[in-house]
């Protein structure tokens, strides 16, 4: 029973940072929404400029769970800048943490408000969230013969004229790489393989629409491409077979001892403008990064496993960084719900601001 009980604390220790970035949703929206319609009359840059700064003091408090809470210990490889820059970021797909490597990359250079995603079009429909990260810039796409060029590079250029600090998040794969699903794996291979492609191994063929349209739209705007490599530690069964990246929750419960981050600056000089060259080139980018894997996970050498070559550093993140938008945010909401009317101002906004984003998405690209 005892045990019982210890092993069900463990599992709990996702709840209060959950509660917390959930619970702290109402008031953020809430503080974003009165910005937006003061901000009607002015020019777009400046709401930008705000929703960003909004941006970052919710971001930062998600990082000081993931981070700081989880005790992780981040390690980076190759050459992260330490200033902001206008930059794509590719990155290999595998598990929802992904999402917040990016966050993790992004405030070491001091440019967590300028993180925005490509995203799948079903995540449009995210209660809350699905309608704000449409409104922070990002750009929700469809897969294959339903992808919209046309309205994607429109979203670009309306960021690009507003002159909006981009970093944008695309994950070329599509989908995850999930070793519980191997049907998708071998479809990828196969597709490779008819395609005349190598074939990969810890990643997914990757698809090149989003990333071209990125590239081509705001070749003029943009400082680099990122080209990152994520590895999860511990992700290795007792026989050597790669697991299943771990989810938010999972990572939450501090399953996830180290993560491995490989990071690779490319000048835009350096990449095909075509689209058919463009394809090549990503390939030849996720054949590095399989190569990468392959060391991680699959060295005959046990010393060399569980890491990336070359130098690395292990970056730890401050609890200045994050601590203070805890407690700005944490207690906006507390001195919400201490009041009726602040009550049912915080359950209304949970359910017309549902009603209202997914309106919006509805009729809005």
């Amino acid at each position: 029973m005892l045990l019982s009980l210890v092993l069900h604390t463990y599992s709990m220790r996702y709840v209060l940072p959950a509660a917390v970035m959930m619970g702290t949703a109402p008031t953020y929206v809430l503080a974003w929404g009165a910005w937006r319609l003061l901000s009607a009359v002015l020019p777009a840059r400046f709401y930008r400029e705000v929703d960003d700064r909004l941006y970052t003091i919710y971001q930062s408090m998600v990082l000081f769970f993931f981070e700081n809470y989880t005790g992780v210990q981040v390690i980076i490889y190759g050459d992260l800048p330490k200033n902001k820059e206008n930059v794509i970021y590719l990155s290999n797909h595998q598990c929802t943490v992904d999402w917040i490597i990016a966050d993790m990359m992004a405030i070491r250079q001091n440019a967590l408000g300028h993180v925005r995603y490509v995203l799948k079009d079903g995540l449009k429909w995210l209660p809350l969230y699905g309608w704000y990260f449409s409104q922070h810039g990002g750009v929700y796409v469809k897969r294959s013969a339903k992808f919209n060029e046309k309205e994607m590079r429109e979203k670009l250029q309306a960021q690009m004229k507003a002159e909006t600090p981009m970093y944008l998040v695309i994950f070329p794969e599509g989908t995850r790489y999930n070793p519980e699903i191997p049907k998708v794996i071998a479809d990828s291979q196969s597709f490779a393989e008819k395609e005349g492609l190598a074939i990969l191994k810890h990643v997914l063929t990757p698809r090149v629409k989003a990333t071209h349209v990125a590239i081509d739209t705001m070749k003029d705007y943009l400082d680099a491409v990122y080209d990152v490599t994520v590895a999860y530690e511990g992700t290795v069964d007792h026989k050597g077979q790669r697991k299943l990246a771990p989810s938010m929750t999972e990572f939450l419960c501090k399953e996830c001892p180290r993560v491995h981050i490989f990071i690779d600056r490319i000048e835009l000089k350096d990449i095909p403008e075509e689209q058919m060259y463009m394809r090549r080139w990503l390939h030849e980018r996720f054949e590095i990064k399989d190569k990468l894997l392959i060391e991680f996970y699959d060295a005959k050498d046990s010393k060399r496993r569980n890491k990336f070559p070359g130098k690395s550093v292990h970056s730890k993140l401050s609890l200045k960084k994050t601590l203070p938008s805890l407690l700005f945010l944490g207690g906006l909401t507390a001195s919400m719900l201490l009041t009726e009317s602040g009550r049912k101002l915080y359950v209304k906004t949970w359910i017309y601001g549902t009603l209202i984003g997914c309106l919006w998405v509805s009729i809005k690209p």
